[in-house]
């Protein structure tokens, strides 16, 4: 556990942040095993391989994949045949066609896309900002917190950060990679699709539009292989439990009208929910990973927080991508603008592809997000995210109501 710099931390409430952080692991650990009826998880992984890039529609049963007439028509409204976008289309980044309002989202699954060596191929998606940018109006923010290294979690992923998973998209400059948690959906208990990431990890920003080919692996690469031993990998040794495509994505109009590459004024909004549909059946991602978590809108501000943690799959060196890390720090605060809300930030060495990743506290024994990764320094020393408002309650209750059932 690191103190802020600068702060006389009494050296018994930091034995007092020490054990939150042993807690807050703890308790991550306990959000449960992700098995099948009959109690096993293996059965449950060795599923989920033959499926792991099924089509959103898959009432036919006969594999192959189809395009749900809503998406097909919207993509019909925009000039975009669906068969060319299947066949490839969808690489044409052509500004005038690239889809940027809220309403306009389409993510049709491309039947066997994201195999297990164009996911390791995937790069991270990084963003940063500059020490200048990072130290604006230090009335507001707290000084940067010392650099806290990542550390590895534990193996199996199912076991011990079953919520946690990768987001894999295709962008301009190729396919690219973040980092997302399941999430509960107050509107459809126990049966949740709903996944919580960063907004720029759907949409880029107000110079851009929405990503393609959007889809989250939970537990990626469970085991927690190298390089090496995933070579010619099977599905089930990246995917266990496959591939889920979004059907549905919502960020902040804030993220929209005002993220850039490098944050911009959309940092302090920069989260997104997916709603992801079963791959085959009516099993829901919660059942399936066997846990989902609860999102707190009502998180105290940083200075009444002990501890937070991070958890994600950071993918530029010293990392790989492959293997989860996380960071458990107390939480101090970041300011980029007087007229933005205030960020969280933490003493971190994690890297790009770990953005969208969510941040954990533990409330009276329960483990709850509260935020995600969303922007960081060049030199890895520190994250930040996004308070969790009005604005993203409203948003993840308009996602639960609207596709929630789905």
């Amino acid at each position: 556990m690191q103190s802020i710099p600068g702060s006389a931390t009494p050296r018994r409430s930091r034995r007092r942040s020490v054990l939150a952080a042993t807690g807050l692991v703890a308790a991550l650990a306990l959000t449960g095993t992700a098995c099948d009826s009959s109690g096993s998880a293996d059965a449950a992984a060795g599923a989920s391989d033959a499926t792991a890039s099924q089509t959103a529609d898959s009432g036919s049963g006969d594999g192959k994949a189809r395009i749900p007439a809503d998406i097909a028509n919207k993509l019909k409204e925009h000039g975009v045949d669906v068969d060319k976008w299947k066949n490839g289309g969808w690489k044409d980044w052509d500004k005038d066609k690239w889809l940027s309002e809220a309403k306009d989202f389409v993510n049709p699954v491309i039947e066997g896309l994201w195999k297990p060596e164009r996911m390791k191929s995937a790069q991270e998606a990084n963003k940063t900002i500059s020490t200048k940018d990072a130290a604006a109006d230090q009335g507001v923010s707290d000084p940067a917190p010392e650099p806290v290294r990542a550390q590895a979690e534990k193996t199996p992923y199912h076991e011990n950060a079953a919520p946690v998973g990768k987001v894999f998209f295709d962008s301009p400059q190729g396919s690219m990679v973040c980092s997302g948690t399941v999430v509960k959906d107050v509107n459809h208990p126990g049966k949740s699709n709903l996944v919580w990431t960063a907004g720029h990890c759907v949409h880029a920003g107000r110079d851009g539009g929405w990503y393609r080919n959007i889809a989250f692996v939970p537990a990626y690469n469970d085991l927690g292989k190298s390089a090496a031993q995933l070579s010619n990998a099977k599905v089930s040794e990246v995917a266990p439990y496959g591939a889920w495509w979004a059907d549905w994505a919502s960020t902040s109009s804030q993220w929209i009208q005002g993220g850039s590459e490098t944050g911009g004024a959309g940092a302090a909004y920069d989260y997104a929910v997916l709603h992801v549909k079963p791959q085959s059946g009516a099993r829901s991602l919660e059942e399936t990973v066997g846990a989902a978590l609860d999102v707190d809108f009502s998180a105290p501000p940083a200075t009444q927080v002990a501890t937070m943690g991070a958890w994600g799959y950071p993918a530029a060196p010293p990392y790989s991508g492959l293997t989860m890390f996380r960071c458990v720090d107390r939480p101090g605060r970041l300011s980029l603008s007087p007229s933005l809300p205030t960020m969280y930030r933490i003493g971190c060495t994690m890297t790009g592809g770990s953005s969208g990743g969510g941040w954990f506290r533990v409330v009276d024994g329960r483990t709850k997000l509260v935020s995600n990764t969303s922007i960081g320094p060049a030199d890895h020393t520190w994250l930040a995210g996004p308070q969790l408002g009005q604005g993203a309650e409203a948003l993840y209750q308009n996602m639960s109501r609207t596709y929630g059932g789905r």
